[in-house]
């Protein structure tokens, strides 16, 4: 396995920041032509978007709550009106696309992957309620009450498309509305590798009826507990750099949609990071 080098811990410091979760210049200047300017007639835009997008990053980062944002970020009603509009309208869907094709071209791939990994992870409620709430369910293979994030990943880890549905929706129920998101923006992908979860005719009729593509089960390894598995591992590994965000820690939100555009944020921070260090190189 490598070792840290000089050039990661440099790449990694945020010292020089006023929070761990603030944009630097270079990573802004990757992210700035990519939001709408404002709307023409009425009064100019007076929000720093800058500073909006480090109080999304620092929700997400620290798991506050968004009226507990520090006092020099903008205020909540502020930062959630830019946030809520920006998920309703595609922005944040848009601007992880873009990134994510910089980022296939930075490591010499075709912008359209070939090969798709498929897996989900259940994430334990928090206590809410209300009559608008998204419904959470009950995951009996893991014993959770919560809501199952389906995720859909290429092959170097980053995400194609993110479902969030309660967590009694089964696997192979689940990825039909992931396969036919992703069959939008990747119509090139050809395979799809899942766990024992996503196999049998159901799941191989909805592949088939999304797209030409043929589907791998790789099952779990049943005479050794620790196995690395082939490509599966690599599925793993972006759920946990997501879950390194403490807002995803556990469901803390109250509409399925809103769970989603933030797996999308923080993918769209992984992907901020490693373009801008690569520039800055």
């Amino acid at each position: 396995m490598a070792s840290w080098t000089v050039e990661h811990r440099r790449a990694a410091d945020r010292r020089g920041l006023r929070s761990p979760s603030d944009l630097t210049d270079a990573e802004w200047a990757l992210v700035a032509p990519l939001i709408r300017p404002a709307k023409r007639g009425g009064l100019p835009r007076t929000v720093d978007v800058r500073e909006v997008l480090n109080a999304i990053f620092h929700v997400l980062s620290t798991g506050c709550q968004w009226a507990a944002l520090p006092k020099d970020l903008p205020p909540k009603s502020t930062v959630w009106g830019y946030f809520s509009r920006w998920e309703w309208e595609g922005t944040i869907e848009r601007i992880h696309h873009a990134l994510y094709v910089a980022v296939r071209e930075q490591a010499g791939r075709e912008a359209s992957p070939t090969t798709a990994i498929i897996d989900s992870q259940t994430a334990k409620a928090a206590q809410k309620g209300g009559s608008t709430l998204d419904p959470s369910g009950y995951d009996a293979g893991k014993k959770v009450v919560g809501r199952k994030r389906h995720l859909l990943i290429d092959t170097i880890g980053m995400l194609l498309a993110v479902i969030v549905h309660p967590a009694d929706v089964q696997d192979r129920d689940g990825a039909v509305p992931l396969l036919r998101q992703a069959r939008r923006l990747f119509p090139f992908i050809a395979r799809l590798i899942g766990d024992a979860g996503h196999q049998g005719p159901k799941m191989a009729a909805a592949v088939a009826r999304t797209g030409h593509w043929t589907i791998e089960i790789v099952r779990r390894c049943d005479r050794h507990r620790f196995v690395v598995l082939p490509k599966r591992w690599i599925v793993e590994r972006t759920i946990a750099w997501i879950s390194r965000n403490r807002r995803l820690a556990r469901d803390f939100e109250r509409h399925c949609r809103i769970a989603a555009a933030l797996v999308r944020m923080a993918m769209i921070r992984i992907m901020i990071r490693r373009l801008a260090a690569t520039l800055s190189a």
